[in-house]
């Protein structure tokens, strides 16, 4: 193995004179604190309740009704249009991300489920879902799923610095 600085053998010889008469500090007391556990941390048998609850209302028979034109939007009926509006504009900043690339309809859509649940769980008003384009698979059919959820009030296409067109934000709906 080859040495990166040797030192000459007068600042090796200053070095010791110099520590002369100093002793190694023990650390064989001192233990690191165990790691706490923090209030969001939910049995493992919960957040799979969860995921499967969140994924419980995507149907790939029911076709919603989105707009045909422009880049994938909606707005739930009860939700002010003004919220999308300011989604596309990036007033929003997404907290979570999911990336969909490589997974199956079945896969994505479980993840979408835990996705929307984890935004309920941790208070996250926006997230992004990067879907991908592929072969559009997941691409049209995102947008359909998202629709159908009670707690996703709207979505509209990623800016450029999100995913632009291989990607949705979502307005989820916090816990009560």
């Amino acid at each position: 193995m080859k040495k990166r600085f040797t030192l000459a053998e007068d600042d090796l010889l200053l070095f010791r004179q110099t520590v002369v008469g100093a002793k190694p500090l023990p650390q064989h007391r001192v233990r690191p604190p165990p790691p706490r556990r923090t209030k969001s941390a939910l049995p493992p048998r919960r957040l799979i309740q969860e995921q499967v609850d969140a994924s419980f209302y995507f149907s790939d028979e029911f076709q919603p009704l989105l707009q045909e034109e422009g880049p994938p939007r909606y707005v739930r009926p009860d939700v002010s249009p003004y919220e999308v509006k300011k989604l596309r504009r990036g007033d929003y900043t997404p907290e979570l991300f999911l990336d969909l690339h490589g997974l199956t309809q079945a896969e994505a859509k479980q993840e979408l489920g835990a996705l929307i649940a984890a935004c309920r769980r941790e208070h996250v008003y926006c997230a992004c879902v990067m879907h991908g384009h592929g072969k559009h698979i997941l691409k049209q059919q995102t947008p359909l799923w998202l629709a159908q959820h009670p707690n996703i009030k709207g979505f509209h296409q990623a800016q450029k610095e999100f995913g632009g067109s291989a990607a949705l934000l979502i307005l989820a709906e916090l816990a009560s």
